[in-house]
């Protein structure tokens, strides 16, 4: 009898929670957003329901509205080495842009993470789309999305490259006969592309998971194209069962196309939540967080992410298709955001007051009884539209422990879900087997490339 197969779950913290008045219910103080025993509390809580990580989003702009709402973010990947070292098992993946960073120092800074952490790190590799962001770094506007993706799939081809410079045994480490490493099996890159020069090698040594894990968030063709060809995962916005097969299904084949093994290569919906004890206890919860936005939130909300005015917006009627042309997203916003609501308002023939109670932080909205949730996870999974989720609960700290404690226990009663952790790293979590370096001999990428002298 073969194993069952099992879901891989992470925790995304996104602020104080999934739900932007979550800071309103002060479950923590709002200045918690700056404080790395927040963040360390959180993954404790998802390590000890043996979730397989926890995920920090990111963009290195002010993004919100600092009158109305907490804002600012710790940098990522120094953030999550503090949090790796108070934990053991889960893993932590950091959001670095390949827009307004340099391929050598963000391959750098991830493989010290993932040393740190003993092989738990991974990396989300997203372009930034906002003008904010490109007036930090001195450009007048961001680049278009055309030419973004194509700067990320070279950054992604330089940084694997990187990660591979050291073959896995190419430390030797005798001091009796004062020999460090094998220089014949540490390499030069020699990386030279339209976007970049990198000689390499790295000067961090090979990871303990033979690379970190690479996570991609894009659902625009460029990020379809780029993701499955060099990400181990997903993170994706599909907000029903039909559109989630069917991305599903597509990606699956993209990355076999590209000559990967499908079966390690995960897909996780996004899946915002709010439990409760029973579902009118999850609904009066869900209520009361949305009190706070009141009615002009939840539309301002609807409006950003299809680019249109909100006054252009009645609560009671249906998106206004003609003021959406041909149903392009604009060129600053999320491709898969936009699409998400599209897809979701169409096949269900919502009004726009119906969808703004429908997608939260631009995903799935389940509000329910652990079983319930429990439910759709299982069907999605068993479906082939998910192999495992992205969570976003509605507030920090209680709507992961809430998760913890009551959904996780359905989910290993079911059998697939794990019990307990059987290995320390995050591609051990995944399911993911470590990959061989590239430049280890008899590989199908070593032929013409040199060692460093």
């Amino acid at each position: 009898m073969t194993e069952q197969r099992q879901m891989s779950i992470g925790m995304n913290i996104l602020g104080l929670g999934g739900h932007s008045a979550a800071w309103r219910v002060a479950e923590v103080p709002p200045q918690a957003i700056s404080d790395a025993d927040y963040y360390i509390n959180v993954a404790k809580i998802s390590e000890r329901g043996t979730l397989d990580a926890i995920f920090l989003a990111d963009g290195p702009a002010l993004q919100a509205d600092v009158g109305k709402q907490p804002a600012g973010r710790l940098e990522p990947t120094i953030l999550l080495t503090a949090v790796a070292l108070a934990t053991t098992h889960i893993g932590v993946i950091a959001t670095a842009s390949t827009t307004y960073n340099e391929p050598y120092n963000l391959a750098r800074r991830i493989a010290s993470v993932d040393q740190i952490s003993h092989g738990r790190a991974a990396w989300n590799l997203v372009t930034n789309a906002g003008d904010a962001a490109a007036r930090n770094f001195g450009f007048s506007g961001a680049p278009l999305h055309v030419d973004r993706y194509a700067r990320a799939g070279e950054f992604a081809d330089i940084v694997i490259k990187l990660w591979d410079s050291w073959e896995d045994d190419a430390i030797i480490a005798d001091p009796v006969r004062g020999v460090f490493a094998d220089r014949a099996k540490v390499h030069a890159i020699n990386y030279a592309g339209a976007h970049f020069s990198v000689d390499g090698p790295l000067n961090v040594s090979r990871s303990p998971q033979g690379r970190p894990v690479i996570v991609q968030a894009g659902g625009s063709e460029g990020g379809k194209s780029v993701g499955s060809r060099y990400a181990d995962a997903i993170f994706t916005t599909q907000t029903t069962l039909e559109d989630g097969i069917e991305f599903y299904n597509e990606m699956k084949q993209r990355a076999k196309d590209w000559g990967r093994n499908p079966e390690h290569f995960k897909i996780m919906p996004g899946l915002s939540t709010v439990i409760g004890g029973t579902e009118a206890e999850a609904h009066a919860r869900c209520d009361a967080l949305d009190a706070f936005e009141g009615e002009a939130g939840l539309l301002s909300q609807i409006a950003a992410r299809v680019g249109i005015p909100v006054k252009s917006l009645d609560p009671d009627a249906p998106l206004p298709w003609h003021l959406l042309g041909d149903l392009t997203p604009p060129e600053s916003g999320s491709h898969g955001f936009f699409e998400a609501q599209i897809k979701l308002a169409k096949r269900e023939n919502l009004t726009v007051r119906e969808l703004s109670r429908r997608i939260r932080s631009g995903h799935r909205l389940i509000v329910g009884a652990p079983e319930q949730i429990a439910d759709t996870m299982e069907e999605w999974f068993r479906a082939g539209a998910a192999d495992g989720f992205n969570l976003m609960p509605d507030m920090f700290p209680s709507g992961a422990e809430i998760f913890v404690d009551h959904v996780v226990p359905i989910l290993r009663k079911r059998g697939i879900f794990r019990h307990e952790y059987t290995g320390r790293t995050l591609r051990h979590h995944l399911g993911l087997p470590n990959p061989v370096s590239q430049y280890a001999r008899g590989s199908d990428a070593a032929a013409g490339l040199r060692s460093v002298a």
